[in-house]
């Protein structure tokens, strides 16, 4: 993963933990076209997580962001644990505030700044015991 620079740590409110949730990204890149991807959270928090994309998108844009709470998932990440009772999928919409180059080549590291709900679940970093 690319170090997110110091700038844009200071602006964050709150810690992310670094937790690999699978995500579903649709909105429009830098030329307009729409998209949807299934990607990955390389890290997430309440208000906020960055993903590797293959699009290219806008600092700036809006997107619709889905964490899909099947029972795969559940089970794929184990450290995962509903705040809830409530097994239902996240969706919130997210405005980009952060782009980086990727470890693979074609690809962006892109931090989204929530702006519908915020992320109520508990979880666990990926790295804890």
């Amino acid at each position: 993963m690319v170090p997110i620079s110091t700038t844009v740590s200071r602006q964050r409110s709150e810690r992310r933990i670094a937790v690999r949730l699978p995500l579903k990204v649709r909105g429009h890149d830098a030329h307009g076209y729409a998209f949807e991807e299934d990607t990955a959270s390389e890290n997430l928090g309440r208000n906020g997580a960055a993903f590797v994309t293959r699009f290219d998108i806008a600092i700036g844009s809006d997107l619709e962001i889905r964490i899909p709470f099947s029972q795969y998932s559940r089970q794929r990440v184990g450290r995962l644990a509903a705040a809830r009772n409530n097994d239902a999928d996240f969706a919130t919409r997210g405005r980009v505030v952060h782009i980086a180059d990727a470890q693979s080549e074609g690809e962006k590291l892109v931090g989204v700044q929530f702006t519908g709900p915020r992320f109520q679940r508990v979880f666990r970093s990926e790295s804890a015991g």
